[in-house]
C-alpha cells in the first residue's frame, strides 16, 4: 500500500524547470532508493517532499493527506524526518544532548536547552535507548564535535528517529565516508528496514541497490525508470546512462 504518492509535481525556479511531471509512489515500511546523474532534479525532489522546496504544481499525499507545499515543520509534525547531504548538529553538545532536544517531549520546553534537559532522566533515558539503537550508545557523554565522521552520520540518524518519525528521508547518506564507515552506515540502515518507511537518495549505487526495495531514476526532471535493483540493473537506460554499474 502506498504510504507517499507524488503526482504531478512540478518544480520551476525562475525560467528554469528543473521538475517535469514527477510520478512515483513509496510504499509503506519500504526502502525507496532515489538515484540519478548529478543536476538530475533529485535533491529538489527531496526538498519538495520534506518541505523546503514549493511546487509549482501537483500533489505530494502522505497517507492520503495532501502535504505539498506545507513548511518543513509542518511536514514533520505528520511524521517525516529528514537527514541532511551537510550534517546539521549541535557540535558542542553531547550525543545525548542532540537526541534529548529532538524527543517529543522536549518540544514544549523552550529553547533553553541546558537548563531543560539538565537532570531529566527520563529524557536522558529515553535518548540512551535510541542512541543504542544506532550504536552510539557508549558514546552518550561524548561531544558531537568529537564523534568520528561515520559516528556522526549515525547520531544525525538518531535525532531523526527521536522524532519517532513515520517516514525517515535520508539525503546522501554515505557523503564523505569511506568504505568502512560505509559499511556500517549500511548494517545499520538494514537495521531499520520494514520498521518505518525510507527514502534515501542517494550517488553510492552498490549502497543503494544492496538496500533498496525499490528504486526511482530522475533524469532531466522526470522519473525514467523505476523498479527493483535487479530490473533496473536489467533497464537499457540505467545500462546506457552507467548508473547501475559498480565498476
Amino acid at each position: 500500500m502506498a504510504l507517499i504518492e507524488a503526482d504531478g509535481i512540478h518544480v520551476r525556479f525562475g525560467d528554469r524547470v528543473v521538475l517535469e511531471e514527477i510520478n512515483l509512489s513509496v510504499n509503506e515500511g519500504e526502502l525507496h532508493g532515489i538515484m540519478g546523474p548529478n543536476g538530475a532534479g533529485k535533491t529538489t525532489f527531496f526538498n519538495t517532499l520534506t518541505g523546503s522546496v514549493k511546487p509549482s504544481r501537483g500533489r505530494i499525499r502522505l497517507d492520503g493527506s495532501d502535504i505539498a507545499g506545507l513548511d518543513p515543520h509542518a511536514i514533520a509534525r505528520k511524521g517525516v524526518a529528514r537527514s541532511f547531504q551537510i550534517m546539521t548538529l549541535f557540535n558542542d553538545f553531547t550525543a545525548q544532548e542532540n537526541v534529548m532536544v529532538a524527543l517529543p517531549a522536549f518540544r514544549a520546553r523552550g529553547f533553553d536547552v541546558h537548563r531543560a534537559v539538565a537532570g531529566d532522566t527520563a529524557l536522558a533515558d529515553e535518548a540512551n535507548a535510541v542512541l543504542a539503537s544506532v550504536g552510539l550508545g557508549a558514546k552518550a557523554a561524548i561531544s558531537a564535535k568529537l564523534l568520528s565522521y561515520g559516528e556522526r552520520r549515525a547520531l544525525e540518524i538518531a535525532v531523526a528517529l527521536a522524532q519517532r518519525p513515520r517516514v525517515l528521508c535520508l539525503d546522501e547518506p554515505t557523503s564523505g565516508l569511506g568504505t568502512d564507515g560505509t559499511l556500517r552506515l549500511a548494517d545499520l540502515i538494514g537495521a531499520l528496514k520494514g520498521k518505518l518507511t525510507i527514502v534515501a537518495v542517494e550517488h553510492d549505487m552498490r549502497f543503494l541497490f544492496s538496500l533498496a526495495d525499490r528504486i526511482s531514476v530522475i533524469h532531466w526532471g522526470q522519473v525514467v525508470a523505476r523498479g527493483t535493483p535487479r530490473e533496473l540493473q536489467e533497464n537499457p537506460w540505467v545500462k546506457r546512462s552507467n548508473l547501475g554499474s559498480f565498476g
